[in-house]
């Protein structure tokens, strides 16, 4: 297996590092790879620039930051300005549509997923997080589904496991039921 990259941006008070630290768990734990997660954000507890890269690969990692990401999620505005149209025409870009405009002549063409209204319809928006996360399981094969799903399980807060699995499946769901996003 060649090395995998990942890029989850948004905006602090996401889960954005959470999401990262999710898949780095599911790839290395459940998924038997290595993994390391590097994470940037800037000083604001919430509403500043968010940023987690996870390199996923077979054998020991070398070199930490991400270089080519072959799936980048976009949870916000400026984090597409500064990374939707960064990668490769193959690179999987996926985006909450609720949240961000993207351009619709770009290359690569983003998946979109409405995460935040879809959150809200759960009547908990700190889920949007996990519901791009199936909607990642549904779309790329960067880790497995049964490997995430544990991996959500292992990081959430205790109570919670019922509210988080139905929106990881929603996520799931939502690309066989829309096959573009909306």
């Amino acid at each position: 297996m060649r090395r995998k990259e990942i890029r989850i941006a948004g905006f602090g008070g996401q889960g954005i590092v959470l999401s990262g630290s999710i898949v780095g768990k599911a790839a290395s734990i459940y998924d038997g790879k290595f993994a390391v997660l590097t994470q940037s954000y800037g000083p604001e507890s919430r509403g500043g620039a968010c940023r987690a890269e996870v390199v996923i690969s077979e054998s020991p990692i070398d070199y930490p930051y991400v270089i080519d990401p072959q799936v980048q999620v976009i949870l916000s505005q400026e984090a597409y300005r500064e990374y939707g149209q960064v990668g490769q025409p193959d690179t999987l870009v996926m985006v909450d549509s609720d949240l961000v405009n993207f351009d619709r002549f770009v290359n690569p063409m983003p998946l979109r997923i409405p995460a935040s209204r879809m959150a809200q319809e759960l009547g908990r928006p700190v889920v949007a997080n996990i519901i791009v996360l199936g909607f990642l399981a549904a779309k790329s094969d960067i880790v497995s589904y049964k490997a995430l799903r544990k991996a959500i399980l292992d990081s959430i807060p205790r109570g919670t496991e019922d509210l988080n699995m139905k929106a990881f499946e929603m996520g799931y769901k939502y690309d066989s039921e829309h096959t573009n996003g909306s």
